[in-house]
Parts: C-alpha cells; structure tokens; sequence
C-alpha cells in the first residue's frame, strides 16, 4: 500500500506527517498501520521510517479543521521503537512546530506574508496552540538567523504560544490534587511534584536521586534510568493512566520524569560552558525510559508555569518574576517567554524552528483500506 507521507524536523525532534484521509478508516488499526510506517517494534527501525531514537520516532496526523476557531487539527503519536505500541496520550511541542509549517506547505492554510498565523487544534490535548510562521515569495521561510540548542545550524523562528495548557492530559494542574506528594520505592521515599501544563512531568529533585542535576545522557547509568523509571511509573499509576507494574508498557510516555536542579555550571553535549548565572534551573528530562537528548517543548512548557506556582518541587529552587525564563538542559539553555497580567500567568510563548525534509511515498506491508468499522 503506498500512502503519502513528508517527513519534517520540529524543533529537535524528527517525524513522519500524514494526513487523517490516509489514515485506516477503522482507529482500531491506527496503531498497526503507524508501527509498520515507522518499522517498530525495532532497536534499530530498520524496515521503516522510525530514526531508532525517542526523538526521531514520532507521527503527526493533520487535517483542515471546520471549526471557527482553528485552522488545523492534529493528533500527535509517540511510537515506541522497542515495544509493539503507540501512545496518543499527550502531545510534542517540537512535533508541534512543524505543524504550522506543513499546514502552510500543503495548502491547507492560506499563505500571508510576512507572518502566518496558524491555529492548532491538538486533539491529545484539547488544547489550541498558535504558530507563528514567516513567510517569503508565498512559501514557508525556513533560512534566518535563529539558532536552539540541539539542532545545527540556524532558521527561520517558529513562535508558539501556549494558553490555558492546564490539565491538558488529566484535566487538572495538580492531577493528584496535591503540590507535593510523597512516595514509597524501593530505595525508600522521594517527594515529587506532578503537574499537568501541556503535558504531565513528574518533577524530583537531583539531590534526591544521587543526581546533580547536571548529568549528560551518556552519564546516565542503567540501574540509574530503572530507578527513575520506578519513581515515573508510580506517577503514572497515581495520574490514572496504568498500574505501576504496566505502565512502562501502558503509558511509556506520560507523565515526563523530570529531574530538576539549582542552577549550576556545566558544560553541555556540545562542549559549551554554561554559567550559572545564565540560567534558572538545570532539568534533566526522561523521554520514553531514555534520557532526553534535550528538551522536550512541552516540557519546558510545564516547567515554566510550575515556575509561578506555590509550594512545589519547583518553588524550592525557581524564584521568578521576570518575564524569559531559563532553562538548562543538556544541548544548552531553552528560553521561554511568559505574559503576566496582574501578576497572573495568562500565555507561554516558546521559539523553534522547523523544516520539511522529505515528501513522498512510504510503502507499508499490507493493505489497511479496508471498510469502516466501530472504533
């Protein structure tokens, strides 16, 4: 069966667009039909378009919306590379950069010079995300001078802005209803804070996970990442989304265990030192039991907004009242832009950029048109 496909950079993340007309008519074959595409389950995607990594192993599925107000809906997948399984529960802000893009590209959104804006609906979430697209000659630019942390080179900047992403995956910011929770694993209690700002992270501090903070993904040890896991799972359990002993099948992706640290020097993935006083937090985040190569922009998202809460993991090492916040991870510092009105958090604004790579066909292994049934 041969489907349209194109593949496009978001951010630091890498994934396969597909269009919801080119989707299985029955969501009961959604999952085989995205794990064939992508060639999981494979350490090594060998026999599909999957880049054998968290980060490269990611689907968007796009239409044109009919709703007034928004332009695009889009349903993010994090395939896993190594389990026969595919994850809708919550979204990628990376993938999310691309999607004004592509929108822009495939004629879906009218092209306005010089800026576009493009609504997105995301159907994970139920959230709408504004993206701001530079446009030239009628095209998506993708040249310019804005360069992020994790991806070589520099583009045209992408804006996102963020609203009410509160409870986006278990409608509520705190989804135990708690700040602070404490929790039993084997290696006794830890506190943990879990909030749900565009997606669910489960924040821990460094100190208590014999971690500074400023770990690289390779310094990340095995017995290391299954005790982070622990800590992930019983979160994921108390969020609802799958008993601790399955949820690293269930629900690998969400929540996001999150390790979060004062600020401190380090030199990051590329060599950089990065000072201290450049910074507000160092954050170390997991991405589908692997340490994140970056940052995810959800990620930061959540991050940023638990930033103004009280009484919080967070609220112990970030004291903020400026408007850019800072955030260290370990291909460098993300930035994100927060607007206050009366000192109230009302949007989070992230830059990216994106770029379309490939667009073509992908051939998958059987024939999925088949006729409609009850999903």
């Amino acid at each position: 069966m041969r489907v349209p496909v194109v593949v496009m950079r978001g951010g630091t993340s890498k994934g396969v667009f597909l269009r919801y007309e080119d989707m299985p008519a029955s969501r009961l074959l959604w999952e085989e039909f995205i794990l064939d595409i992508m060639g999981s389950p494979d350490s090594r995607q060998i026999d599909g378009l999957g880049g054998a990594n968290s980060l490269t192993s990611k689907v968007a599925i796009i239409q044109k919306s009919n709703l007034e107000e928004v332009d695009i809906e889009y349903t993010f997948a994090q395939v896993s590379v190594e389990n026969q399984l595919v994850d809708f529960k919550g979204n990628c802000g990376n993938i999310s950069s691309a999607v004004g893009p592509y929108a822009i590209e495939q004629g879906l959104v009218p092209a306005v010079e010089p800026i576009t804006t493009v609504r997105i609906f995301n159907t994970n979430t139920q959230k709408v995300i504004i993206a701001e697209v530079e446009v030239e000659n009628g095209q998506v630019k993708t040249d310019g001078m804005c360069s992020i942390p994790g991806v070589p080179g520099t583009g045209s900047p992408i804006y996102l802005s963020f609203t009410n992403a509160e409870g986006a995956v278990t409608g509520k910011l705190f989804p135990t209803e708690n700040s602070i929770d404490v929790i039993q694993t084997s290696k006794g209690t830890v506190d943990v804070s879990i909030i749900d700002v565009a997606n669910p992270l489960v924040f821990v501090h460094a100190h208590d996970v014999g971690l500074k903070g400023t770990e690289l993904p390779n310094e990340m040890t095995q017995e290391k990442l299954a005790e982070l896991e622990e800590i992930r799972s019983i979160a994921a359990e108390m969020c609802q989304f799958a008993p601790r002993a399955e949820a690293t099948k269930k629900s690998p992706a969400v929540p996001k265990l999150t390790v979060i640290a004062p600020p401190t020097d380090y030199i990051d993935v590329t060599g950089v030192e990065r000072k201290a006083e450049n910074m507000d937090c160092t954050i170390r985040m997991m991405s589908m039991q692997k340490p994140h190569q970056a940052l995810a922009i959800t990620g930061a998202i959540c991050t940023t907004a638990g930033a103004f809460l009280q009484d919080t993991i967070l609220s112990d090492i970030m004291n903020v009242n400026q408007e850019v916040i800072r955030l260290a991870h370990p291909a460098g510092i993300m930035e994100t832009k927060v607007d206050l009105i009366a000192g109230n958090l009302t949007a989070i604004k992230v830059v990216r950029t994106a770029r379309m790579i490939l667009e073509g066909y992908v051939y998958t292994k059987k024939n999925y048109q088949v006729a409609p049934m009850l999903a």
